[in-house]
This record gives C-alpha cells, structure tokens and sequence, in this order.
C-alpha cells in the first residue's frame, strides 16, 4: 500500500490507563511503521504519563493544530482536551469524563471529514461520561448515532475468535423484550457482512447462540428459541446468510466449537463477553461493524485501580491498532474486488482513485 493509514487515537478517560497504554503501544518505534498515529487529547498530559513510564523519553512527538499536519514517523498529539480539566490519577472524575467525552468529538468529527482514516478508542468510565451528560451508553451507541446509522454491531475479535451481541450495554432484565426476529436478523447482516469486507472471510459460517438454559430444553426452560431465534436463523439462510443454531453457550464454548465458525453472535452483552474474555483477553479489540469508518477498543475498561501504577498491560491496545490498520487494508481490497471488472484501482494507501476505461 501507499500512504501510511492516519489513526485517530482517544485519549479516553484522563485517569485511566489510557495513556499508559497508548504510550507503551508506542514506544516500540515498529508501531510507527504500521500507521501514522493522531493522539485526541492533550499534550501536557501525555507528558505526565510519559514521566511514569521507564524508557519512553525520547518518544518521536509532534504537537498539532490540525490532523491534517499530522507527520509520519511521529507520535503526533492534538491539544482538544482544556488544560483547566483536572488529574487525578486512579479516581473516577467528571474531568477526566468530560475530557473523554471532547477527545471522542474530535475525533470523531476528523473522522468524517476524512482528516483520519480510522479511530482507536481509549477506554471511558460509562457511569461518570453518563453524569457528564453524555447520553449514550457507550462508544459502540454513540458513534452508530453520529454517523446515523439504524444499527451497528458490537464485534469483539481477536487472532482466532469473532463474538457479537444482539444486545449491548442493556439491563438483563431488559435482554429478553429486545431479542426479536428483526435484530437477530440485523446482526446477521452486519455480521456477515463484515467477515466479507474487513475481515476477508468469502463464506462465513457463524454460530448463534440460545438466550436460555439449554437453548430452552423443548419450550420447558423458554420459547425465545422457539418463536424467535430458530425463525430468524431460517430466514438468513433463504438470504443465503450461512448461520446455525441456535447452540448452548456452555457446550459450545466448552467443547472447542467456536473454532470452527467464523463468528459467533451472543443474546446478551455478558453471554458473549465472558467466554471471549477469558480465552482471548490479552489480544481482545471491540470494534464497532457497520460503520462507514473503522473503530476498534482495546478489551479492557479505564483500570482506576491499576492507574499511574506502570503495570498496565499495552497488547490490547496494540491489538486494536493493527486491527483498525488490517480492515482499513481489507476494506480497500473488497472493494478492488467488488467492483466493475471494466474499472481500473489505482491503490494510494486507504483511499483509491478511480479510472475508467474508455469504450
């Protein structure tokens, strides 16, 4: 490819473990190879950060106004977030909310006026960016809203398994009335399309799993099998959708079977997260399908206890930047591949031009 791809990174909350692992991510100068990084946040934070974190001095920085002058080769950081907000490393503030909050905005208003290619997020603490008045109950919601979408998927991946959810940052007690035929099929779509277009898969099979103990053993334990998931199982098969199930979550996971589909779509937001977690939490990345831009999350939360510690752990956070790199790349390639044969794809980094040839 040309042009390195331009990776808008959110500081999320300021104290977290956001620039712990963004710093850590980054003081591997191979990183700077893989895409050119744009920090949504503020310099003089990074800074403190930076203070705690052994061998990370003499990081490549260059402070921007716009991310349109970001540099290749350098960790280039744009001042967003007010220095009137304050620090206060492992505590859960409405500072460090709200400066989660701002960092998200402009990055995701450069992401839409293609000043990035795609966006990492940092972690935020949903209880604290709710009192600040944010509104949504998490990323995954919020950027579905900004870029007016009717549905998103949130897609949990890592080198060997694909989870997603009907169902996000939603009470368990709601879980049940929110399964309808129409979402599950939704889901599907996303999901299948997506294995097609950022993840290359060419026929992806995916598992979906039962809401009920057992998968609701007959109608004895639940009929949402029943009623709900066997229906839209059946009809994304007649829209040539290769889905199966619905599969008991317990036997599924436990036996291995999760290896031998492309992905797998969960019910509700802990069904899925749970077993994804324990068998790939290192690598984990939350990426949001359905997007017209590529988002991806490293899989963990802000790590309060953990902050200003040094302790953190960057491979998630590394993870989620190869990954939004990977499908910004395969995004280009299922286009070149999907497109007139009569056309002509001139590759120059994440964006094309077009040629047409004459008749």
């Amino acid at each position: 490819m040309g042009k390195k791809i331009v990776v808008g990174i959110t500081q999320g909350d300021t104290n977290g473990i956001g620039y712990e692992v963004i710093i850590k991510a980054f003081a591997d100068a191979r990183m700077l190879d893989v895409c050119t990084p744009v920090i949504y946040g503020s310099s003089r934070i990074f800074g403190i950060y930076r203070k705690q974190v052994p061998e990370t001095e003499q990081l490549a920085t260059n402070v921007i106004n716009s991310a349109a002058d970001a540099k290749a080769k350098r960790i280039n950081i744009l001042n967003v977030v007010p220095d009137n907000l304050a620090i206060e490393i492992g505590q859960p503030t409405q500072d460090g909310a709200k400066a989660a909050i701002i960092a998200l905005q402009a990055a995701v208003k450069d992401a839409k006026d293609g000043l990035v290619d795609a966006i990492v997020t940092a972690p935020f603490n949903k209880h604290t960016v709710a009192a600040a008045g944010f509104g949504f109950p998490g990323h995954t919601e919020y950027l579905i809203n900004e870029f007016e979408k009717t549905d998103g998927l949130m897609f949990l991946c890592s080198e060997n398994m694909r989870v997603g959810v009907v169902t996000n940052h939603l009470p368990l007690a709601k879980v049940s009335v929110a399964i309808t035929k129409e979402t599950i099929l939704s889901k599907l779509t996303l999901m299948d399309d997506s294995l097609k277009r950022d993840f290359g898969r060419v026929r992806p099979k995916i598992a979906v799993l039962g809401l009920n103990p057992h998968c609701g053993d007959g109608g004895s334990l639940g009929t949402e099998e029943i009623d709900i998931i066997i229906p839209a199982v059946e009809e994304a098969n007649n829209r040539k959708i290769l889905a199966f199930g619905p599969y008991s979550p317990d036997g599924f996971f436990g036996t291995g079977l999760h290896n031998k589909f492309d992905g797998v779509l969960a019910m509700y937001h802990d069904q899925g997260l749970i077993p994804f977690k324990a068998l790939a939490f290192d690598g984990g990345v939350n990426f949001t399908a359905g997007l017209p831009i590529v988002r991806t999350s490293p899989d963990h939360g802000t790590g309060y206890d953990i902050a200003g510690k040094g302790i953190a752990s960057p491979g998630p956070m590394v993870a989620a930047i190869y990954s939004a790199v990977d499908f910004c790349n395969n995004r280009e390639k299922y286009l070149a591949m999907n497109a007139n044969p009569l056309e002509i794809k001139h590759f120059e980094g994440p964006k094309y031009e077009k040629t047409i040839l004459p008749e």
